[in-house]
C-alpha cells in the first residue's frame, strides 16, 4: 500500500472505532450506523491506495502501460510540433492509481500545468485539465506521459526528478481518486491495444518499438 493511504484511512478507522465505542455505552442505532459508514469508507480508501506487485514484461521492445484502467482513446496528433500516437487511459476510483514508467531510461522534462477539472473521459481533458507532464528517454525513443486530474482527482503526485534513471515498470507517481493518463509515443510503433481494452500499469504492453533492433 502507498503510505499516503494510511494518512487518509486510519483517521476514518479511528472515527468508526469511536462511534462503535459510543454505541456500546449509549445503545442506539445512530452510533452503530455511523460506525459502519466510516468503516466502509475507510475500507474503500485503503483499497484505493493499494500497490500490488506486477510482473514486468522482459520483451526488449515493449512499451508498457503507465496506468491501470480502460483505454478510452487512440489517435494521431501533434505534440510540441512533433507527430505522436496518443493512448488515453481512464482510471476509475476502483483501479490501482500508482503510475509506472512505460520504458527504461532517464526522466527528461517535467512540467506541471494548472488547468480545469473536467470529467477525465472527456476528449478535451487531455488539453484543458490540470496535469503533470513528464518524458522518459530510452532505447524506445522518447515517451511522454501526462498524469491528468479529473473531476474528483485533484492531487497529482510525482516522485521522480529530472535525470533520474528509471526501469521499465518502475513506480513514478500517483493520482488520487480517479483520473486519466495519456501516453504519447513516436510514430512507427506497433500498437498492441485498442479502445475498450483494460490495461494494468507495468504489466500490459501498449505498443512495441523496432528501435532496439535497428
Amino acid at each position: 500500500m502507498v503510505k499516503d493511504g494510511y494518512w487518509y484511512g486510519l483517521p476514518l478507522v479511528l472515527v468508526a472505532g469511536g462511534l462503535f465505542g459510543f454505541g456500546l455505552r449509549w445503545p442506539g442505532t445512530f452510533f452503530w450506523v455511523g460506525g459502519c459508514f466510516f468503516l466502509v469508507l475507510a475500507a474503500l480508501v485503503l483499497n484505493f491506495f493499494r500497490d500490488p506487485e506486477r510482473e514486468i514484461p522482459t520483451q526488449p521492445d515493449a512499451i508498457v502501460s503507465p496506468a491501470d484502467g480502460r483505454v478510452v482513446e487512440i489517435r494521431d496528433e501533434d505534440f510540441q510540433g512533433h507527430p505522436v500516437q496518443r493512448v488515453s487511459i481512464f482510471m476509475s476510483p476502483f483501479d490501482v492509481h500508482v503510475n509506472r514508467s512505460p520504458i527504461a531510461g532517464t526522466i527528461g522534462a517535467i512540467l506541471y500545468r494548472r488547468g480545469s477539472f473536467r470529467i477525465a473521459t472527456a476528449p478535451r481533458a487531455s488539453v484543458e485539465n490540470e496535469q503533470n507532464i513528464f518524458t522518459v528517454v530510452g532505447e524506445q525513443g522518447v515517451v511522454v506521459v501526462k498524469q491528468i486530474a479529473g473531476a474528483v482527482a485533484r492531487r497529482i503526485v510525482f516522485w521522480k526528478k529530472g535525470y533520474d534513471a528509471v526501469a521499465r515498470g518502475e513506480r513514478v507517481g500517483l493520482i488520487k481518486f480517479g483520473s486519466r493518463v495519456d501516453v504519447l509515443m513516436e510514430p512507427g510503433i506497433e500498437m498492441r491495444v485498442k479502445v475498450g481494452d483494460r490495461v494494468r500499469a507495468g504489466a500490459s504492453i501498449l505498443a512495441t518499438s523496432s528501435r532496439p533492433n535497428e
